[in-house]
């Protein structure tokens, strides 16, 4: 074979060559995909509810221990101050959440009977995953099915627990398993939202939420979900836990963490819970979400045979935090603080600062500057399952703001003596200090260990500098901003709320605002939509147009565009010519799907007739709107849809984002309501059971109509435990049943009224008031069961 016959066959192997090692890289890129941390929402001891408040917190001299309250009653049963006294806890102070017991069940389509019987931690699961959205600028439809996996770190139910020892089992019914199977902590933000992504409730102890974290990361990376909520959560309600680690000696007795100093004596526990929300940088930037950090890697590991099992491993904790070094490829000298796991014991405090200096201390060389060391738990407790969650959003805030806050007061007392703080590169910052400006990146990293010996670590850097910033809006744009709500008052707290931002930000913060108005929240029942040019003027509009709400839902509607016409046509070119976003490519799609792409398919039709003057005149009802060219369409347009949004319609707005606008993180979130649900200790779940009546004394006459229609929903806000009637236009579903509730309110009537009645008459989609009627002429309609002689 000669040399010219060799040469296609090099030719192309070396293109093979080329191929494998683009797609290698193409791979290798997608396994160490950046991700964006793009929203948060969180509920920690210090009456600390929002990102702002938390930084303002760790920016201050204050600590959240307090004594138990007294909605703890199992703990207050423990307490004995006493150590060694067999069957007591030491502890009488720890880190807690007020308000426990207060939840929006309506906002979440839960009635009271179910309410009562879930978890705090659930409800409050559910309000921060919530929260975490809508500051990421992502508005949560359950019809979208929304690729949004959840990944939940959670140890333990205490709640649930209260009940497990008592000897009346009769008020145990499904709820009790739902309400507190740690499964459901995950599943039921996923069931509750509609997102179809993977749900995994982690229980690794006190690792939980950063494992779940680490989980999270390999999803999205994978592409199994688009979005990704990580949350944490714990709180303490049963005594057994606190007097099992009481008895190990593990906690510190006056129930503080005094990490990595010389009074160390075991940590203080501590309740909370947190959420992220994930997304692939890429996507995040492309979409217009803010960017508030970037989670580069993630590793995790187990301490595997040592010297016990709930002893930590320093090997397997330098093995993990290389291996997240790794997964991020950033250099150990890159890192500039640590969010340390430390719990404030003898023992541990050690293991992990001699890790911690082998790998980012003297293991990374000559490093710029010390590696500055933090921990949380010092002001909140320890929240086990919840404890790395809060650790990210601190690491998070820190920074997005270029600040290391203080780990230890000066009232903290000396460092640690057993721990050479001379030998390593490491400081423990007593105050707030900037970060310095010596590293060429700005990286910080977190880690978490397990009782159980499960390890996890994560690194982190600050978010990518905005070079498209715009400019300050110059007051000729018109922009629609909305607001909604379950009821009219919540309406009002929102449009109040969204005022006031818009009053914050001005002009220049007109445009991101009202995207988010638009895009980052749900549309819900009750709404208000104003156009206008000017920041103050749309505020004050909003909180007009909120007061003047009727304080009733609009029906829903849906809108059906012609095809064909001369007409539509004109209207899809003075439209695209107004919202060029709303082209794609360089040719235009069939005209109903450039409508529909803004509109959804709503009815009554949209009628659209060519007007005398230049344009076209789209009638809705019995009004008109002219679309002109330029401003005027613009203009016309924006109210059309202000009008068609207050109406009910499904609109998506996606398209009238203006290249550049990202969501604004700083918008109010929902305005919960905060009600009461709760079980009392030692009572049990009351389970209403109907009285059984002899068929033999059951009169055999026709009941009337509205006779079987009030007791139907009598029955059924019996069983919702509802405090008032319900709202007979909402569905069976909106009012808080399921099937669970079905089964009860179908077995009520066969035993009110002597009859077999068809599962699927409670229809769970129509109006409470029809299928009342519907089972109303149904019973009406049917024999009456005679008794047996």
């Amino acid at each position: 074979m000669t040399a010219q016959d060799l040469r296609p066959l090099v030719e192309q192997q070396l293109a093979l060559s080329r191929r494998l090692k683009a797609r290698i890289q193409q791979l290798e890129a997608k396994a160490n995909a950046p991700l964006a941390v793009v929203g948060m929402g969180l509920r920690l001891p210090g009456d600390i509810t929002t990102p702002d408040g938390y930084w303002d917190f760790l920016n201050s001299d204050r600590d959240a221990i307090t004594e138990i309250p007294d909605n703890r009653p199992g703990l207050r049963a423990v307490y004995d101050p006493q150590r060694d006294t067999p069957g007591k806890s030491y502890v009488n102070k720890a880190g807690f959440l007020t308000d426990v017991e207060c939840f929006d069940a309506r906002f979440f389509g839960l009635s009271k009977r179910e309410a009562e019987a879930m978890d705090p931690q659930q409800r409050l699961l559910l309000e921060t995953a919530w929260e975490a959205m809508e500051r990421a600028g992502i508005g949560v439809r359950c019809s979208d099915r929304l690729p949004v996996g959840i990944f939940v770190g959670i140890m333990a139910s205490e709640y649930g627990e209260r009940q497990s020892g008592q000897r009346d089992k009769t008020g145990i019914d499904p709820y009790y398993g739902t309400g507190g199977g740690h499964c459901f902590a995950a599943g039921r933000v996923s069931y509750v939202m509609g997102f179809s992504g993977p749900a995994i409730s982690v229980d690794t102890a006190c690792s939980s939420s950063l494992v779940a974290l680490h989980l999270a990361a390999q999803s999205l990376r994978r592409e199994e979900c688009r979005y990704a909520i990580v949350g944490g959560s714990n709180m303490l309600f049963s005594g057994d836990l606190m007097v099992s680690l009481c008895q190990s000696g593990a906690l510190a007795p006056d129930g503080r963490s005094k990490t990595f100093t010389a009074q160390a004596d075991g940590y203080g526990r501590g309740e909370g819970v947190g959420c992220i929300a994930l997304m692939r940088l890429e996507d995040a930037q492309v979409a217009g979400h803010p960017v508030l950090a970037v989670l580069r890697g993630t590793a995790t590991n187990h301490d595997g045979a040592s010297s016990g099992l709930t002893v930590p491993n320093g090997m397997a904790q330098r093995d993990v935090i290389e291996a997240a070094l790794r997964d991020a490829k950033v250099a150990p000298g890159d890192i500039g603080y640590v969010e340390a796991h430390g719990t404030g014991t003898a023992l541990g405090d050690p293991i992990e600062v001699n890790a911690l200096d082998a790998v980012l201390g003297n293991g990374a060389g000559a490093r710029v500057a010390p590696l500055a060391l933090g921990n949380v738990k010092t002001r909140i407790g320890h929240l086990e399952a919840a404890a790395g969650i809060a650790g990210v959003i601190k690491l998070v805030l820190s920074l997005q703001k270029g600040v290391i806050p203080a780990a230890l007061r000066h009232s903290d007392g000396a460092l640690s003596d057993v721990i050479d703080w001379n030998a390593a590169p490491i400081e423990v910052p007593r105050q707030t200090m900037p970060w310095p400006e010596a590293y060429s990146r700005r990286c910080a990293a977190i880690s978490a260990f397990g009782l159980s010996g499960t390890n996890a670590h994560a690194i982190f850097e600050a978010p990518p500098a905005n070079t498209d910033a715009l400019p300050e809006a110059a007051g000729s744009v018109s922009e629609l901003v909305v607001a909604s709500a379950r009821d009219a008052k919540t309406l009002t707290q929102q449009a109040r709320q969204t005022a006031e931002r818009l009053r914050a930000v001005g002009q220049k913060g007109l445009g991101s605002v009202a995207h988010t108005t638009r895009c980052g929240r749900a549309p819900l029942a009750f709404r208000v939509a104003v156009v206008g040019t000017s920041a103050q003027d749309i505020a004050h509009k909003l909180e007009t147009a909120s007061c003047q709400n009727s304080g009733t839902a609009p029906s829903r509607i849906r809108l059906s565009v012609g095809a064909d016409t001369a007409e539509v046509q004109t209207l899809i070119d003075g439209i695209c010519a107004a919202f060029p976003a709303l082209i794609t490519n360089s040719d235009q799609r069939d005209l109903a799907s450039q409508l529909h792409s803004v509109l959804g398919w709503v009815i009554p039709r949209l009628r659209l007739q060519r007007g005398d003057a230049p344009g076209v005149t789209l009638h809705w009802n019995d009004s008109a709107v002219t679309l002109e060219n330029g401003v005027a369409l613009r203009d016309n347009l924006l109210s059309l849809f202000a009008q068609l949004y207050e109406a009910g319609a499904d609109l998506r707005f996606d398209a009238l984002r203006a290249i550049g606008v990202t969501a604004d993180a700083g918008l109010g979130t929902y305005p919960f309501a905060a009600e009461r649900f709760w079980i009392e200790e030692p009572n049990v779940i009351d389970l209403p059971i109907a009285a059984e009546v002899p068929l033999a004394q059951v009169e055999h006459l026709q009941p009337e109509t509205d006779e079987i229609a009030d007791f139907v929903h009598a029955e059924l806000v019996s069983l919702l435990r509802a405090d008032e009637p319900l709202d007979l236009a909402a569905s069976f579903l909106e009012a808080g049943g399921d099937s669970f509730i079905a089964m009860l309110l179908k077995k009520a009537v066969e035993q009110k009224f002597q009859v077999d009645v068809p599962a699927e008459i409670v229809d769970a989609t129509i109006p409470l008031s029809v299928m009342f009627s519907g089972i109303s002429r149904f019973i009406q309609g049917t024999p009456i069961i005679e008794a047996a002689e």
